[in-house]
């Protein structure tokens, strides 16, 4: 594209569209490379979402992108089913390439590619995610009911996971390669409280069980060694997340987790037309709202920014 662009937003979701829909109102044109995999971003992998703002009777996850990205696009937002592959960041004016090699500049970028869940990192976690292993609770409890389910982690999320898991439940065993929870003590108190909980100190995954689907862990006791297997009919990985920052890794700065550092309650990044919104900033609510309000920020510092320059 020989046109310089005043906005160019990478990545989607909650954050990506808002900020198009602010960016697209006020005349800036963006355009949004949502991701040729990722597009719409966490929500469209969960069910009924209840918490968000305006819908009474709850709404899918799915259908509130799909709203979100109707709203963008009928403000003129450009939108592109594609990735961003390359970045330049330096200078006035920003280089990026996407994956089938067109380039785009632009004098301000957005970037919102969210985050994904860390995974074990077995080969069969990978084989069998949709038969049986899952990293959301909310989007995959309920096939699992009145069955013996495990969750491998040890902090909130983890327990979180857990807590909401034993509505459906038989039981709920929760595996941590420590003898303690990482978790806040009072989402460690009220696991231990829950009958359904169960605890196995000192494990971890080192295999998921089955064929077509799971039937059970292999677990390696962190102490001594020895490998035992229990049957499960579910595996639900809490172990973290990991934001999307790959690409801009050694160009803008990160915390020791890989998240982008902003200027104070700003989106600003430590480069000068630069703003990062969502989950890939956001390692604390991690929430659909916060997202949305995230990227309504970005936009208004990049239409702030455009007009001092």
């Amino acid at each position: 594209m020989s046109e310089i662009r005043d906005v160019v937003i990478v990545g989607s979701g909650p954050a990506g569209y808002t900020a198009a829909i602010y960016a697209s109102r006020a005349q800036l044109n963006p355009i949004i490379y949502e991701g040729s995999v990722t597009a719409g971003g966490a929500l469209m992998n969960t069910t009924e979402v209840e918490n968000f703002p305006g819908f009474i009777d709850g709404v899918m996850g799915p259908d509130l992108m799909d709203s979100m990205r109707k709203q963008a696009k009928r403000f003129g937002t450009e939108l592109i089913t594609d990735d961003i592959v390359k970045m330049d960041l330096s200078g006035e004016i920003k280089t990026l390439v996407d994956g089938s090699g067109n380039t785009v500049k632009a004098r301000s970028i957005i970037l919102a590619m969210g985050s994904a869940y860390r995974e074990i990192g077995l080969v069969n976690e990978k084989r069998l995610s949709g038969h049986g292993v899952s990293w959301c609770a909310t989007c995959d409890g309920f096939f699992f009911r009145d069955q013996e389910i495990a969750v491998v982690g040890g902090g909130d999320s983890a327990v979180e996971e857990a807590m909401f898991l034993t509505k459906f439940a038989s039981k709920v065993v929760l595996i941590h390669r420590r003898d303690s929870l990482r978790a806040s003590k009072i989402m460690a108190d009220r696991a231990a409280a829950n009958p359904k909980i169960e605890f196995m100190w000192n494990n971890e995954v080192i295999d998921v069980l089955g064929e077509a689907k799971v039937t059970g862990l292999k677990l390696r006791n962190t102490i001594d060694g020895s490998q035992s297997e229990r049957s499960f009919a579910a595996l639900f990985v809490a172990i973290g997340h990991i934001p999307r920052s790959e690409l801009i890794a050694t160009q803008i700065t990160l915390n020791s987790e890989g998240y982008v550092e902003v200027e104070g309650r700003s989106t600003r990044t430590n480069i000068s037309g630069v703003f990062a919104c969502g989950d890939l900033v956001d390692h604390t609510y991690r929430q659909a709202i916060t997202a949305a309000g995230s990227g309504c920020q970005a936009a208004l510092d990049a239409e702030k920014f455009l007009a001092h320059h």
